[in-house]
């Protein structure tokens, strides 16, 4: 028992209930109307599409679980300042109730989703 101690780098003195290994510190949980989960690979399901010879660029969020366009007003108001030219160029759409469709945006876009989605704890 001494070695297990002294290889976890937990004191000795301590009473026995408290020695057990315990989970870190929870963080504050959040709730959102709508869930991103995370693809096999354990990616973000953000993806491109590029269409009409390189001209349209689509980008795609896919196997969103609750409040679609709940998602879409918040990714406008959070990745582009209202009343700017990328914001007044973006367009979002439903696609089969599931997949939230990105028109307008330029490739880093993509990953400024990323980023913001992984910020919100996705």
């Amino acid at each position: 028992m001494l070695f297990r101690l002294k290889f976890f780098g937990l004191p000795r003195s301590l009473p026995a209930a408290t020695r057990s290994l315990s989970s870190p510190t929870q963080q504050a949980v959040v709730h959102h109307p709508y869930f991103v989960p995370r693809n096999s690979n354990g990616s973000l399901p953000v993806y491109t599409d590029i269409r009409n010879g390189g001209t349209r660029l689509l980008l795609t969020v896919r196997n969103i679980d609750g409040n679609i366009p709940a998602l879409a007003k918040d990714l406008s108001d959070s990745l582009s300042p209202s009343g700017s030219p990328e914001a007044s160029r973006l367009r979002f759409r439903v696609q089969s109730s599931k997949h939230l469709i990105i028109q307008g945006g330029s490739g880093r876009l993509k990953y400024n989703i990323i980023d913001w989605l992984s910020q919100k704890g996705f």
